[in-house]
């Protein structure tokens, strides 16, 4: 038998304003004059530049934006709107956003498909090739390469375009398309790139010639850097094989990246300016985060206009003062946010610059110390999913260059005196065993925890091959050279 019975339960949620401010937090400044630009847009009663003092008036004082929220208390809104729902303040990213859509600038850089269909328009073709030669292109991938099968192309025409054809005559449109700039492009694997490559070489130079054999019958020993079952097989010397090797390292394994790339290089602004003031550091915020935002006098003194009015018996005026009032609230909202995230910001910075002092001071990375996300929120009183907000996005400009501040958080390392050195500091060491290794006989893991253990740096292999991986340097194997 089923019964009824209540609970009672308390649950934190975070408010809309709380989400937004988060949101807001986050953005790097790179990213933040857009945001303000886009909240000038739809919100009329925010306005660019300093706050002004309202004039003196013989009905009603304002003094800046402050002494608003003290107007409003006095004020009785609830009186103008009966049982009208009128939406709270909305920002982009919230659901049901009812602002019109707006253009957005777009990049006019060529891009790789612009390039590759003005070099396909040039050849002679029947209707039919044309429409399989249209079909390859754009099964293109970002990096240049044709990723689908000769016969999955060929159903996608009967299917798609009704063509049918064969697959022959799809390999011939395709060789074609594999002679297009750049060198490499609509290859189906990285074997025929570079061999794409390598044919449009001088092919009476021997090593061309060399290269081009050693990627058509010996890749999967190349790729290892097994060069001494290459020798053997090809009877060729130390020497030769190393001319060789460098024609094929210089060749673009992903000819896709070269067009169109200028459009995505994103520029580091840093968020923070500190420097060294005769020993002392001094921090600031980047201008671009302090910007001067005030709310419209011309919509507050539109507010007042409709308070002395006969508002009772209008209900038109009673929407307008709902709009007015919404849109006053969210301006007043607005700039409130943006002075906190400035607060939060230097906040946080100052802890981290307080925590890493020596290194700022001297620039040097063996002063790091081990700081994870936790250390910084206690010193700051803040939670650690805020300080790792300010962390993931924002950058500090110093005397010794821009770092991202996720540079400075590091995990610890006992030494064999019992102290705790940055993770950052054995990477350090661990890059420059690896440079100075013999480039014939390369270290492996165990060899270079070994070392690290006699310098007194408590390491596991397993987290040497961690801290290579991150290093983005491969296993000793693939680092052999001749």
């Amino acid at each position: 038998m089923q019964k009824l019975s209540l609970s009672q339960s308390l649950q934190q949620k975070l408010s809309p304003q709380q989400i937004q401010f988060i949101k807001l937090l986050q953005i790097p400044t790179a990213e933040l004059d857009t945001r303000i630009e886009e909240e000038l847009e739809i919100n009329p009663a925010l306005e660019e530049g300093m706050d002004e003092e309202f004039d003196q008036k013989d009905d009603d004082d304002y003094d800046d934006t402050d002494d608003f929220k003290d107007r409003d208390d006095d004020l009785d809104i609830d009186g103008y709107i009966q049982d009208e729902d009128y939406a709270g303040y909305k920002m982009q990213g919230d659901g049901n956003y009812g602002e019109e859509d707006r253009d957005m600038p777009l990049p006019t850089s060529s891009s790789l498909m612009d390039s590759l269909l003005q070099q396909f328009g040039y050849l002679n073709l029947t209707e039919e090739q044309r429409v399989i030669g249209y079909q390859l292109i754009g099964s293109i991938e970002a990096d240049g390469y044709i990723r689908r099968s000769v016969q999955a192309i060929v159903n996608d025409l009967a299917f798609s375009q009704n063509v049918f054809t064969d697959a022959e005559e799809v390999e011939d449109v395709l060789h074609k398309i594999q002679s297009f700039d750049p060198a490499g492009i609509g290859a189906r694997s990285l074997p025929e790139c570079l061999l794409l490559q390598l044919r449009r070489k001088d092919q009476s130079d021997p090593y061309n010639i060399l290269a081009i054999r050693i990627i058509d019958e010996f890749f999967d020993e190349f790729s290892k850097k097994h060069y001494d079952k290459i020798q053997r097989r090809l009877n060729i010397s130390d020497e030769s094989l190393k001319k060789v090797i460098d024609i094929i390292i210089r060749l673009n394994p992903k000819p896709g990246s070269m067009e169109g790339e200028a459009g995505n290089i994103q520029y580091l602004i840093p968020d923070f300016l500190l420097t060294n003031n005769n020993g002392k550091l001094e921090l600031s915020l980047n201008s671009k985060n302090a910007p001067e935002l005030r709310i419209s006098r011309s919509f507050a003194d539109m507010l007042d206009t409709y308070d002395k009015s006969n508002k009772k018996q209008n209900k038109n005026l009673k929407e307008t003062v709902s709009f007015v009032k919404q849109k006053l609230d969210a301006a007043k909202w607005f700039i409130d946010a943006i002075k906190q995230r400035q607060q939060t910001l230097l906040r946080t910075m100052n802890a981290i610059v307080r925590y890493q002092y020596d290194f700022f001071l001297t620039g040097d990375e063996s002063r790091l110390r081990p700081m994870i996300l936790k250390d910084i929120a206690t010193l700051i009183d803040m939670d650690v999913s805020t300080v790792s907000r300010v962390a993931n996005s924002k950058a500090v400009q110093t005397e010794f260059g821009i770092y991202p501040l996720k540079y400075f958080f590091s995990e610890g390392i006992s030494t064999d005196t019992g102290e705790d050195v940055s993770s950052r500091e054995v990477k350090n060491i661990l890059r420059d065993l690896i440079d100075a290794e013999p480039k014939l006989h390369p270290l492996s893991d165990d060899k270079l925890e070994k070392i690290l253990n006699d310098r007194g740096y408590n390491i596991a292999r397993r987290t040497v091959a961690k801290y290579r991986e991150q290093l983005n340097i491969p296993v000793a194997r693939l680092r052999k050279q001749l």
